[in-house]
């Protein structure tokens, strides 16, 4: 066990590079300086628990990554796509398919069965990056959240969120494909 007085001498030389990584995740001088605040203050208090002999910096960055993905992230910007917040669940399906029998078919199977494989491709390519490949990763590589989460990087609740409005903004350009093919009525105002 490591032991809490020795917490200075050993963990405060990596604090100029634990900052440069805070400003790169969160663009601003003050909530750097928050950010590794809270990174020290958390490791001090949790230091008691530390293994010596380990990776100490490993260790801090851990604790400053998990600490800006709880406490800043929940307040960043907002997604760049902000009108696919507007389409609801099963848009598509519900425009194209209000006359049609499932027969045991998914509402996407009964969709997609109506657009070829270059419309649905450029659909899918007209989507920004990082909706794009979480959905290219999921439905079409079938690979799980955490699978995702892992090969981006990036939180779970993250990925979800963007695989979600990636599929609401493929509906969108697919419902436009529809429009364009007469598959689809324009609604009213």
């Amino acid at each position: 066990m490591a032991d809490q007085a020795h917490f200075t001498e050993q963990a405060m030389e990596y604090m100029p590079s634990l900052y440069s990584a805070a400003m790169r995740m969160t663009r601003n001088p003050a909530d750097a300086e928050d950010l590794v605040q809270e990174t020290y203050l958390k490791a001090y208090r949790a230091f008691g628990s530390f293994q010596d002999g380990t990776n100490l910096k490993a260790w801090l960055y851990r604790i400053l990554t998990n600490s800006y993905i709880n406490t800043y992230r929940a307040k960043s910007r907002q997604p760049e796509i902000d009108d696919v917040e507007d389409i609801e669940d099963f848009y598509l399906y519900h425009r194209i398919g209000q006359n049609r029998s499932l027969m045991g078919r998914s509402a996407e199977d009964e969709a997609l069965d109506l657009f070829s494989d270059e419309e649905i491709k450029q659909a899918l390519e007209s989507l920004p990056d990082n909706f794009r490949i979480p959905v290219i990763l999921a439905d079409v590589e079938g690979f799980s959240y955490k699978e995702i989460a892992d090969i981006m990087s990036t939180p779970v609740g993250t990925t979800m969120s963007r695989l979600h409005r990636g599929r609401k903004a493929l509906q969108k350009a697919l419902a436009q494909y529809g429009l364009e093919r007469g598959l689809l009525v324009a609604e009213p105002g």
